[in-house]
């Protein structure tokens, strides 16, 4: 019934009982005369894509049962004053656009037995008059903007209800314990509201629980020990609160649970049952202690025989990790984290199940360690291990597809071995590794992700890529790489993230690299490189360029303005407004069904000084072209660039002015022109940049006034030192430096003449300031109908300021006390 006219179609079927459309493409707004039909009782229109605004009349009607409109993004509307005892059983409103309030008269709705309203805009707080709806069975209200308490309910009353849905709304106050005590509740989700207090203990709780889901409020004390007493529940999830304290021998009552998720909170677990026996524990497959206060390895844990993923990260614990983990032959994750391991107990075994290993952030010593060649994510990174890798690495490993070595004290080569397994992520920067680069790892077709920052790599890159490279992301920088640039390199057409930066690189701008059209990051900053950066012969463009970085080289020639225009990623959407944030990543694909992300991270230079990009984020742009040989002018096109977060084209030999364009880069927050030969004032455009943190034009030629307005008058002198035309704050107007420092004790500079001469000005200013104090002070201490009118008057114009020191102070006027409160 595509494009069906629903007017002209039903106006002569009145008498219809039950009207089903579902799954039609109506795009159509629903007819009012539905309302006119006294004898429907049920009406579905899901999957319809209905328009407009839906009449409020419609369920209204006395006879009317079963209202589904679920999966209508674009209809609108809101509920109306229900009639009393009207008999709608079912009420779907489920993805829809509906709005506004509930109205307190939901609760005339006694024969209610299903109300789902998920991912609709309603608002308000949940009515009372829901504690009525005795016979509901299912209320769905997450992903809403309901707000306010839920404990003047009286949910005991909901003696019927099965699943209660109110997750991801703005609901706070506490938790009543009536809100456990339906007989028949099975579902239970209170997750990501602002519900706070203590949770506390309940009594006559439904022991048909099977979910219960309150993570991420503000809930904090102890959990209570009511929720053992849930006998039938699965999945228990108490994350992202402040929960302090657990007795971690309750589980053994919870025979069923199956998955536990206590992260984040600040538990410390208590164990002090009996550890003999795993037949008296439950049947837990995934156990969440993350991110609290664990000292120790849970001991209780070497009897969950079915234990599939287990994960202890950013906890405190510290010493050895016993070997008898590895022995629970269900376990396919282990993370550990970020803890303060030093040692793996021996022996380890050959042979684990564990394919999905996290020991990252920990002080862990000695050789690499492996456990099982079924491994397919390991993550050693920010150990100690202080070995050579193993020259049969690839072999032991071969169906790894994520491995991590970063920062260790690993040393030697790099065995060539390591290209027989089919490693997606590959990341053994920041140690001390050194020869060269193998060349069979720039032939390997399943490498997504290659990383050997902060090496002692030296030689020349292979040019044996092929045209099967899959490389999204590579990180040579800070070795001693020498020699060319493949040229194969461009095979590699889904790069995102070149970084050969500190190296010793020697060649020209690689304009063949432009065929790349995926390319977001470029740094060659500290090489050898030389010649221009025009690439007038290449036709490719790099729309995604967001970062480019060419510091530190011999690049000469003008600035070319062509290539500014085409980095679209560098550029304003149409309104001007900063794009949404996200980290650039390379995702991967799955180890036992989780996905892996990799994050690179790279070095810039932002507002003076170098730092680290750990993550680096979708809307960062960066242009640094400093400590080069460029000459010629600033294009007037780099005003185009108005997503650009730095500019750096200090240390070079441009001449000049300053083009008012660069007034239209709106989010630029580090501008450096400095050391270069630009003439003219600085535009007055600049001062519209008011996301400008730092600014350095020092050291050319420059002229004028400095402008004074916005961000021009917060930078220091510095930022304008070594232009002899330039005067005006915060440099000296005569000789366009800085002011010299102030002098004290009234006494001006040493001339020669040996002696130091009186100020008069500036003590005559003093004296004339004090006199008149004095008299002030003096008529008001001395004279009463001169005092008398004075405190007459500073309280009348206190009290219209602030009206409640009337009702504060009343009669008692002559005692005037008053605190004023600074507040941020």
């Amino acid at each position: 019934m595509s494009g069906t006219n629903l007017s002209a179609f039903f106006a002569n079927f009145s008498n219809l009982t039950v009207l089903s459309l579902d799954f039609n493409s109506i795009s159509a707004p629903i007819p009012g005369f539905f309302a006119n039909y006294s004898k429907l009782s049920s009406l579905s229109l899901k999957y319809c894509q209905l328009q407009g605004s839906f009449p409020k009349e419609i369920f209204q009607v006395p006879t009317l049962q079963n209202i589904d409109l679920s999966h209508n993004l674009d209809l609108e509307g809101s509920l109306p004053e229900f009639p009393k005892n009207g008999s709608l059983r079912s009420l779907i409103l489920r993805w829809t656009n509906f709005s506004g309030f509930l109205p307190n008269s939901i609760g005339n709705l006694k024969m209610l037995s299903t109300i789902d309203l998920s991912g609709c805009s309603f608002t308000g707080s949940i009515p009372k008059s829901m504690e009525n709806l005795t016979e509901l069975v299912s209320l769905y209200m997450p992903s809403q903007r309901l707000q306010g308490p839920v404990d003047f309910i009286h949910w005991e009353n909901l003696v019927n209800l099965v699943h209660l849905q109110l997750e991801f709304n703005l609901l706070n106050g506490s938790i009543p314990s009536s809100i456990f005590s339906s007989p028949v509740l099975k579902e239970l989700l209170l997750s990501h509201n602002q519900f706070s207090g203590q949770l506390h203990e309940f009594h006559n709780v439904s022991s048909n629980l099977i979910t219960l889901d309150l993570s991420f409020n503000n809930l904090e004390g102890p959990i209570p020990v009511s929720i053992l007493s849930f006998r039938g529940l699965y999945t228990l999830d108490l994350s992202s609160n402040n929960f302090t304290r657990f007795p971690f021998n309750g589980p053994q009552q919870l025979r069923n649970l199956s998955t536990i998720d206590l992260s984040h909170n600040s538990l410390l677990v208590l164990y002090n049952g009996s550890s003999s026996s795993s037949s008296s524990f439950p049947q837990i497959q995934d156990m969440n202690l993350a991110s609290n206060k664990l000292r120790t390895f849970p001991n209780f844990l070497r009897n969950h025989i079915y234990l599939e993923r287990l994960d202890l990260s950013e906890n405190q614990i510290q010493g050895m990790v016993p070997n008898w983990i590895w022995g629970i032959s269900s376990l396919s994750q282990l993370n550990l984290s970020s803890n303060s391991f030093s040692t793996l107990e021996r022996p380890l075994p050959k042979n684990s199940s564990v394919s999905a290993l996290d020991l990252h952030s920990n002080q862990l010593q000695g050789q690499i360690p492996f456990f099982s060649p079924s491994a397919r994510y390991l993550d050693y990174s920010k150990n100690c291990f202080s070995s050579s890798i193993p020259t049969d690495i690839g072999d032991f490993l071969a169906s790894t597809v994520f491995l991590s070595l970063s920062s260790n004290n690993l040393h030697g080569l790099i065995p060539v071995s390591i290209c027989n397994a089919g490693y997606e992520v590959l990341d053994m920067s920041n140690n001390s590794l050194s020869g060269m680069v193998p060349q069979c790892l720039t032939e390997m077709k399943s490498l997504r992700v290659l990383i050997l920052r902060k090496n002692n790599l030296n030689g020349t890159l292979s040019n044996r890529f092929t045209g099967y490279c899959g490389l999204r992301a590579l990180d040579l920088g800070r070795n001693q790489i020498k020699g060319q640039l493949p040229k194969s390199l461009a095979s590699c057409t889904n790069l995102e993230i070149l970084n050969l930066g500190n190296n010793q690189i020697i060649d020209t701008f690689p304009c063949f690299l432009k065929s790349i059209s995926t390319l977001r990051v470029l740094v060659l900053r500290s090489n050898r490189f030389y010649g221009g950066i025009g690439c007038s012969k290449t036709n490719g463009t790099w729309q995604m360029l967001q970062i480019v970085d060419l510091a530190h080289n011999n690049f000469n020639g003008e600035i070319p303005e062509r290539s500014l225009t085409t980095w679209q990623a560098m550029t304003a959407d149409e309104d001007g407004s900063r794009p949404k944030s996200n980290v650039l990543s390379s995702e991967g694909g799955q180890y036992t069904g989780a996905v892996y992300s990799f994050k690179d991270a790279i070095t810039v230079t932002s507002k003076g000084s170098e730092m680290d990009l750990v993550k680096i984020l979708t809307i960062f742009t960066l242009i640094d072209f400093s400590d080069n040989k460029f000459n010629g002018s600033i294009p007037e096109e780099m005003g185009v660039l108005k997503s650009l977060y730095i500019l750096n084209l200090s240390s070079n030999a441009i001449t000049g002015e300053i083009p008012s364009s660069l007034g239209n880069m709106r989010q630029l927050e580090s501008l450096d022109l400095s050391q270069n030969k630009l003439s003219g004032h600085i535009p007055q455009q600049l001062t519209k940049l008011t996301f400008l943190a730092f600014l350095n034009l020092s050291n050319n030629q420059l002229g004028g006034m400095i402008p004074t307005s916005n961000q021009f008058s917060t930078f220091p002198p510095s930022s304008f030192t070594g232009n002899k035309g330039l005067s005006g704050p915060p440099l000296d107007n005569k000789t366009g430096l800085p002011p010299p420092p102030p002098t004290r004790n009234g006494s001006l500079p040493d001339s020669g003449s040996g002696h130091n001469e009186i100020d008069w000005d500036l003590i005559s200013i003093e004296i004339g300031f004090t006199f008149g104090c004095a008299i002030a002070i003096g008529s008001l201490v001395f004279c009463k109908r001169w005092s008398k009118w004075y405190y007459r008057a500073m309280y009348s114009i206190l009290v219209k300021i602030f009206p409640q020191l009337e009702e504060r102070l009343g009669n008692h006027r002559r005692h005037v006390h008053i605190n004023q409160r600074w507040r941020r």
